[in-house]
């Protein structure tokens, strides 16, 4: 009778760590529309904007804009700093503003042109950011260039860029003759399509002013703005996360205070920007995730800006939403950062967006954005462990869920599904119990139906594929048939991580080695397309998906 139990017990044990007790089951509702498939994935950002018309830098921007259906807009640090225009891991320059001996103010636009052009070229907005404070008109000028590396602390980031301007005038005529610029070269139509910004995490190491002096800095800016632009769209904080009352504080500036500029009551606000960001760490030896932690910081600032009634329908942007803090910081001086080249940032970011419209919906906010603060780092070594969507110009598996995310187009419909975790349990604990997280996001459009399906865990760990069905229902009349292409990204399809281990993870590869990198990173289908019945408006679909994998189904319309 013991060895009976024994046995029961081993079997019930295996069974419960696979998921074959719980089987996943997906039920997408086509008749049941959720809301528009926004492409708020589709914004981007980086420190170093100098990164920007470089080789690897001209290449990724090429293929963000072929991937997405919208235009995609992208933020950069440093447009106004000044330098000599060479990049550096959380640095860059433009050299915008100097001044002569007699404290003229002196305008070169050549570099940050040239960055601009290199985004108008291919069909991509700028979400502006008015920062950093140049040299010239910085309260404490010296020491200004900093030499930040990995493993440094965030202090020595910390110099004259970070300091109020001297001048305030000077600073809101820096920002004037910079749109007035920006709308003879590209045309009044084209920037009344862009963003404007001021600063980057004005409650954080970004800003060494108080609080008062801030509001003083975005008032003469937004001045600079919309008198140059009456129509261009600014506004602010982006304020790092967990920062609800700074936020609150602010609001009620442009609201309620007066204006340091004009005098009157309130100032310009067209959208509100703040930041969000997970907190992963090593335990045991496993790097864990908290995606709990960074849907806390947007719904706390929801929250906060569904509290001003006048702010119903504004535009909202996550300034910085990301798994955690430090994009240049690589696994060498961060262990905790080991998730970045493998299928782990893939799950992550498709289980992470799925919520982020979740919140947006449960709120009722006009979100239009979630800056993915990852880009690349030029001339790093391969697979150092940045947050970027490329290294060396070799697409990373994160990079593909940008692609199938551009394939979902029309209406995000509803979908349920008996293994993944309901956004209060995420809120609550995050996705830390015995089971993984298998979940999905639907879309239907006039020609296709797109599910995007994610087994997801906040531990990095790997298991076996897990069966998973997904029924689709409410097929509209007359369909009869569709074509399914199932994409993948997992340890043997989209990742060219495991195909750099598999060659022995050199640091000079061979151009042949490159040339399979890049076509091992490129999106890949499980098998052919193939020809799929719909019966009685119905679809059953099977499929089978790793820990730490995710797929699209993709249905074209016959």
């Amino acid at each position: 009778m013991k060895v009976c139990f024994t046995t029961l017990l081993i079997i019930m044990i295996a069974c419960n760590y696979s998921g074959a007790q719980n089987p996943a089951v997906i039920r997408v509702d086509l008749n049941k529309p959720k809301g528009d498939m926004k492409a708020i994935w589709a914004w981007y950002g980086y420190d170093e904007p100098n990164y920007t018309y470089m080789r690897d830098g001209k290449k990724l921007l090429t293929e963000l804009a072929k991937l997405s259906p919208v235009p995609v807009y992208v933020r950069t640090h440093n447009l106004l700093t000044s330098g000599d225009g060479m990049p550096a891991l959380k640095w860059g320059s433009t050299n915008i503003y100097t001044e002569d001996a007699q404290g003229k103010s002196i305008y070169n636009y050549t570099i940050v042109d040239s960055i601009f052009d290199t985004y108008i070229k291919r069909g991509i907005k700028p979400l502006a950011q008015i920062g950093f404070m140049p040299q010239a008109l910085s309260t404490h000028p010296e020491p200004y260039r900093h030499n930040w590396k990995p493993g440094d602390s965030y202090d020595k980031i910390e110099t004259g860029w970070a300091y109020p301007p001297k001048d305030y005038h000077k600073w809101g005529e820096l920002v004037y003759q910079w749109v007035k610029h920006c709308v003879a070269r590209y045309g009044k139509k084209e920037v009344e399509s862009w963003y404007w910004e001021v600063w980057n995490e004005p409650n954080g190491a970004y800003w060494k002013g108080t609080v008062p002096e801030f509001y003083k800095l975005y008032d003469y800016a937004a001045d600079g703005v919309k008198r140059a632009l009456p129509t261009a769209r600014i506004g602010g904080p982006n304020v790092t996360g967990g920062a609800e009352k700074w936020l609150e504080g602010f609001i009620k500036h442009c609201l309620q205070d007066t204006n340091y500029v004009s005098g009157k009551v309130g100032s310009p606000m067209d959208l509100v920007l703040f930041h969000a960001k997970g907190a992963p760490r090593v335990v045991n030896d496993t790097v864990v995730m908290s995606i709990r932690q960074q849907l806390k910081d947007i719904t706390g600032h929801l929250k906060t800006i569904r509290s001003f009634p006048q702010l119903k329908d504004i535009p909202i942007v996550i300034g910085e939403s990301d798994p955690e803090g430090c994009a240049a910081c690589g696994m060498a001086t961060n262990p905790e950062n080991a998730y970045r080249n493998g299928t782990m940032y893939s799950s992550y970011t498709a289980a992470s967006f799925a919520r982020v419209y979740e919140l947006a919906d449960a709120y009722q906010q006009n979100l239009i954005g979630a800056v993915s603060w990852s880009f690349e780092f030029e001339n790093q070594p391969w697979f150092a462990g940045f947050r970027d969507l490329a290294t060396n110009g070799v697409d990373k598996p994160v990079l593909n869920v940008f692609r199938m995310l551009g394939m979902m187009k029309g209406k995000r419909v509803q979908v349920s599904s008996n293994r993944m975790y309901n956004l209060k349990t995420v809120l609550d604990s995050g996705i830390r119990g015995p089971q993984t997280d298998i979940g999905a996001l639907a879309a239907l459009d006039k020609k296709t139906a797109t599910v995007l399906v994610w087994n997801y865990a906040d531990k990095d760990k790997q298991a076996p594929a897990e069966p998973v069905t997904i029924n689709i229902n409410g097929w509209q009349a007359g369909t009869h048939y569709v074509t399914l292409t199932e994409y993948r990204i997992d340890d043997t399809h989209s990742n060219a991580y495991t195909a750099w281990i598999k060659m022995g993870k050199p640091q000079q590869p061979a151009p042949a080695q490159i040339a399979a990198l890049e076509k091992a990173g490129g999106l890949k289908t499980m098998a052919q397309p193939r020809i799929v019945k719909v019966a009685k408006g119905s679809v059953s679909l099977k499929t089978s998906l790793p820990r730490q994998g995710v797929s699209l189904l993709y249905m074209a319309i016959r």
